[in-house]
C-alpha cells in the first residue's frame, strides 16, 4: 500500500506535465475515429497524451539505433536520462560510458536508473561506485532484498534514453552486449529501437523522472520539463505511454486487444515469448475468423528453455482458426510490436507475455500516418522470409504433448 501510494502521488505531481492538447485529437477524430477511442483510454488510464510535430526514426537492428544514440549523446547539452532494465558494463556501455564522462566534463546533467534484477550479473555494486566518481547520478530500481517482499516480483522494464528532452529513445534492447552481437548460444540477436525528436519526448522525461523519483524524491524537476521549440517534418500522431503494475487497469494488453479489434486486413506481431490470457487468444482467433491475416512471428532459438515450452503450448490454440506462426530462424527474437492494415504501430519494451502485461513497469509507442510505419511493416515482411512457418504441425497435437500444454498453461500466470 505505501509503494501504490507513492505512484500515484507522482502520477498526480506530473499530471500538469501531461496534458493534452484538444486540437490534436480533434484532427486524429477526422482521420480514423476508432484510432481517437484507442488515444483517448490511454490518455485516461495512462494520462500520457496524444502529441504531433514529432519525428520518428525506426531501427531495424539495434546496431543502428546504438549508432543514433551514441552521435545523439555527443550532441547532449543539458542533460541524459537513461533508464533500462538490464545495463552491462561491457563493450556497449564501454562506448557509451566515454561519452558521458566527457559530457560530465562540459557541466551535462547525467542519471541513470538500472533495474536490480535485470542487471543481476551484468554489473557489481561498485558499478554506482564508478558512475558518481565520474559525476554520473545513478539509482537502482526496486533493490533485491533477502526478506520476502510481493513487490520483488514487479520490476521496472523499460527502455529509455532522453537528451536535453528534445530526442528520445527505446524499444526493445538493453545496454547489454547480446542485444547487439551474434552467438553461438543464441544465433542472431534481433532486436529494433525507435527514436522520437520533438514534442512526445517529454513523455518519456516525465516517465523518467517519475521513476527517479519513486526510488529517492529529493528536488524539483520542473527545470527538466520546459518545452523545447521544435518544427518536424511529419505531420503523423504519435502517443508515448506507460503501463505500471500497481493500478488496476493492463493499458499494454488493452491497448493491444483495441488495436486487434479495429483490424480490417492484418494484424502482424513480433515477440520473444507468447504467453498469453484467454481474451488475447479469444481476439487474435476472432480476428483470423473473421478472414484477417494474422501472423505471430517467434523466436527459432529460445533464450529461456522453459519459457519457450510455454510458448509453443499456445501454437495450437492460434493455429486451428487460421492464425500464421514462424520461428525466426537466424536466432533469437526480442522485438516486441503490433502492426494492423499496414498503417498503425505500437513498438517499445512489451512482450506478448504475463510479466510484461500484467507485473512490469514498461513504456510503448502508438504510431499512425508516419513513415516510419512502411519500415516496421517492410521488417515484418522481411522477417517472414527468414522465419520457418510452423503452423501445419501444431493443427493435430498429439495427446502427450497436449498433456505438456496443459501443464504449461497452467503455470504461465506466474511466470
Amino acid at each position: 500500500r505505501f509503494i501504490i501510494k507513492k505512484f500515484d502521488y507522482l502520477a498526480h505531481h506530473f499530471l500538469p506535465y501531461k496534458a493534452q492538447d484538444e486540437n490534436i485529437m480533434l484532427k486524429l477524430g477526422k482521420e480514423d475515429e476508432y484510432l481517437l477511442n484507442q488515444s483517448k483510454y490511454i490518455k485516461k488510464y495512462s494520462g500520457y497524451p496524444l502529441y504531433q510535430n514529432t519525428d520518428i526514426e525506426f531501427f531495424p537492428e539495434t546496431r543502428l539505433a546504438l549508432d543514433s544514440m551514441l552521435k545523439a549523446l555527443k550532441e547532449a547539452r543539458e542533460y541524459i536520462f537513461m533508464e533500462y532494465y538490464a545495463i552491462e558494463e561491457a563493450d556497449i556501455f564501454e562506448q557509451i560510458s566515454p561519452i558521458l564522462k566527457s559530457k560530465v566534463k562540459q557541466g551535462v546533467d547525467i542519471r541513470i536508473i538500472y533495474d536490480d534484477v535485470g542487471s543481476v550479473g551484468f554489473i557489481d555494486p561498485g558499478f554506482i561506485r564508478r558512475m558518481e566518481a565520474i559525476g554520473v547520478k545513478c539509482r537502482v530500481f526496486n533493490p533485491v532484498h533477502p526478506i520476502f517482499n510481493i513487490f520483488m516480483n514487479n520490476r521496472d522494464h523499460r527502455k529509455i534514453c532522453v537528451i536535453d528532452g528534445i530526442v528520445g529513445f527505446t524499444g526493445g534492447y538493453n545496454i547489454a552486449d547480446k542485444y547487439f552481437s551474434d552467438s553461438k548460444r543464441y544465433g542472431h540477436w534481433k532486436d529494433s529501437g525507435i527514436k522520437l525528436t520533438g514534442d512526445a519526448v517529454l513523455s518519456l522525461t516525465v516517465m523518467f523522472l517519475e521513476m527517479w523519483s519513486a526510488v529517492k524524491n529529493d528536488e524539483d524537476y520542473g527545470r527538466f520539463l520546459k518545452k523545447i521549440p521544435y518544427k518536424s517534418k511529419e505531420d503523423g500522431f504519435v502517443q508515448v505511454y506507460a503501463d505500471s503494475p500497481l493500478d488496476e487497469e493492463s493499458v499494454s494488453e488493452n491497448a493491444y486487444l483495441n488495436l486487434i479489434k479495429s483490424a480490417k486486413y492484418s494484424v502482424y506481431i513480433t515477440t520473444p515469448y507468447l504467453i498469453i490470457s484467454d481474451e488475447m487468444i479469444r481476439e487474435l482467433n476472432m480476428a483470423a475468423q473473421r478472414g484477417l491475416d494474422v501472423r505471430i512471428v517467434t523466436p527459432g532459438i529460445p533464450d529461456k528453455r522453459f519459457i519457450y515450452g510455454v510458448t509453443k503450448s499456445y501454437y495450437s490454440s492460434l493455429v486451428k482458426s487460421g492464425i500464421r506462426i514462424y520461428k525466426y530462424s537466424p536466432g533469437f527474437l526480442h522485438q516486441k510490436g503490433l502492426i494492423v492494415d499496414g498503417s498503425c504501430a505500437i513498438v517499445g519494451t512489451v512482450n506478448f507475455d504475463y510479466r510484461s502485461l500484467y507485473h512490469n513497469f514498461e513504456d510503448a509507442v502508438l504510431l499512425y500516418k508516419y513513415k516510419a510505419i512502411d519500415i516496421i511493416y517492410e521488417d515484418f515482411l522481411k522477417l517472414l522470409e527468414v522465419s520457418d512457418e510452423v503452423s501445419e504441425q501444431y493443427k493435430d497435437v498429439r495427446r502427450s504433448l497436449n498433456i505438456i500444454h496443459i501443464i504449461y498453461r497452467l503455470i504461465a500466470p506466474l511466470l
